[in-house]
């Protein structure tokens, strides 16, 4: 798929495994440099490597703490230094923090508030000057589609996420005179690396291939009751075709959306 990104410049955080790997595969494989943003310095060595064999002429891996305002501020000053300019953002990052109203504690809210909506915050506040000054310039932020679909021990994380999808329509508002155009992805269940292991935890017990579809989206259904109506859950790849799409020039006139990519299990 030609999305027109031939020498253009993407970060992407989160982009070490699962969803933000998969996007910056798709942006790589269509020539885009693309700089990996993750916590682990080997990881985003590596997936830098893989992108430079795909097809990205200068991949850059940047070991960066989201949950930090400094270290953010050096992953985009490096960036500037670098190349000078971005033609676009996505923040995939998400917090992992689980339990009801009545089990969590304020640390545990603050940190899912910290990386699940505060980091798309300051990656964008750190991107823009970087993004003022390409010829065309996107957002993308990862949401989630369980902000329609509430389960009781999701209730931190839907909460960082529906902020995630807040600040995407705000921006999208204040930054269309500058054709900065700013979307959300809500995606449904995928089977990404962090939640292969956590099948993994529970496949003995519960009877199922921590690799299949078909089961994951059984265990989702059963324990959260957000069944899939194509009766599967999706692959990273799937979603990152998606995600490449809305940052790359391609995308022209759409911006201000949040795009369900589920397998029909919400249709608001």
């Amino acid at each position: 798929m030609e999305l027109g990104l031939r020498g253009a410049a993407m970060a992407v955080t989160g982009a070490s495994e699962g969803m933000g790997r998969a996007t910056a595969e798709w942006l790589a494989k269509d020539g885009a440099r693309v700089a990996v943003l993750a916590r682990t310095k080997d990881a985003v060595e590596k997936a830098a490597e893989a992108l430079r064999a795909l097809g990205s002429p200068d991949a850059i891996g940047i070991s960066v703490d989201v949950a930090d305002t400094a270290s953010v501020e050096a992953a985009f000053a490096e960036i500037g230094r670098r190349w000078g300019e971005l033609n676009a953002l996505v923040n995939t990052v998400g917090p992992g923090i689980t339990g009801t109203i009545d089990e969590l504690s304020d640390e545990q809210w603050r940190a899912s508030l910290e990386v699940g909506t505060l980091s798309a915050v300051r990656c964008v506040r750190a991107a823009l000057p970087l993004l003022r000054k390409a010829e065309w310039a996107r957002i993308v932020n990862v949401s989630a589609h369980s902000t329609k679909r509430q389960a009781p021990t999701l209730i931190a994380y839907t909460a960082a996420k529906s902020a995630v999808t807040s600040l995407s329509k705000n921006l999208a508002k204040t930054l269309a005179p500058e054709n900065i155009l700013v979307n959300t992805v809500s995606p449904g269940t995928f089977l990404t690396g962090g939640v292969r292991r956590w099948l993994e935890g529970m496949a003995e017990e519960r009877g199922i291939d921590p690799t299949n579809l078909a089961d994951l989206n059984r265990i989702i259904a059963e324990d959260y009751g957000e069944p899939c109506d194509l009766g599967r859950a999706g692959l990273p790849e799937e979603i990152g075709v998606v995600i490449a799409f809305l940052a790359s020039k391609a995308n022209s006139y759409m911006t201000g959306a949040d795009v369900n990519v589920d397998g029909g299990s919400d249709f608001v």
